[in-house]
């Protein structure tokens, strides 16, 4: 059996915190989709597609792992795409309730995909896409927050 599974996010932008969890993933999964959530609703300060591209440009020699873009229930993705398991990651105790009811809300939607719960590095704990934005709009060094393509994607960005 082809164990899948989808770890989506937002990734606006991705960091190292996201980076290490995908290389991880990938040697528990046979394949691995990232899930470069969009929604018209929300404000980006990259494209959908600046997203998946510099997901993708983290994911260099991984060849488990695909990126994708997708507007709506991640749930529905996966059941479409076959994958068993949808990974959430954790940074801090504040972010439990939230993912504990989406997990609970994803078991009713889609009864045969599981949400598993993917725990930060605790050297990773601390960094959020909202920090590193933060950081890089007010000229920060992102070297330990960001991979070298995101920091010089964020300088350009903000310059």
């Amino acid at each position: 059996m082809l164990r899948h599974c989808v770890y989506p996010g937002s990734f606006d932008p991705v960091t190292i915190g996201h980076v290490d969890i995908i290389h991880r993933l990938s040697r528990l999964f046979d394949r691995i989709t990232v899930l470069v959530a969009h929604s018209s609703q929300k404000n980006y300060l990259f494209s959908a597609e600046e997203r998946r591209d510099l997901v993708l440009s983290c994911m260099k020699g991984l060849k488990n792992v695909s990126v994708e873009i997708h507007e709506g229930l991640t749930v529905e993705f996966a059941q479409k795409t076959q994958a068993q398991v949808v990974i959430r990651g954790l940074r801090a105790v504040s972010d439990f309730e939230y993912e504990q009811a989406m997990a609970n809300v994803n078991a009713q939607l889609a009864p045969g995909v599981e949400t598993l719960i993917v725990f930060t590095r605790p050297e990773y704990g601390h960094i959020s896409s909202r920090l590193v934005k933060e950081v890089a709009q007010f000229g920060g060094d992102l070297k330990d927050l960001v991979p070298t393509d995101v920091a010089q994607a964020l300088r350009a960005k903000f310059a």
